[in-house]
């Protein structure tokens, strides 16, 4: 699936959230709600993460690979909510880190 697929899936479930948040709660989620439900999200990644490692209990009914999607998800919806082109940041910062990582190489390969 491409980006761009991804990102229409994201907002149309970010959609329904909408509906449903309105419809329950009498509104919808700010961006910046979206940012502390990602931090949430993260938090229950790094649990899960720590079960997988054998540090702590799995917490029940949480998998890995579910918890990564919902971070993504999270990802994908604030980039879109802030205006945000992520292909386009992506593409660019990884172009830096590859740079960097290759320029530190080669320093450290004439010391």
């Amino acid at each position: 699936m491409e980006l761009s697929e991804i990102t229409k899936r994201a907002m149309r479930v970010h959609g329904l959230y909408d509906k449903l948040n309105l419809a329950k709660h009498g509104r919808t989620w700010s961006r910046h709600d979206f940012v502390l439900g990602f931090v949430g999200d993260v938090g229950d990644l790094a649990k899960l993460t720590q079960a997988a490692d054998g540090i702590r209990p799995a917490p029940p009914g949480l998998g890995l690979g579910h918890e990564l999607a919902d971070c993504l998800w999270s990802v994908v919806v604030i980039a879109e909510l802030y205006g945000i082109d992520l292909e386009a940041e992506f593409t660019m910062t990884m172009r830096q880190l590859e740079e960097s990582i290759t320029g530190e190489r080669e320093q450290g390969a004439t010391r």
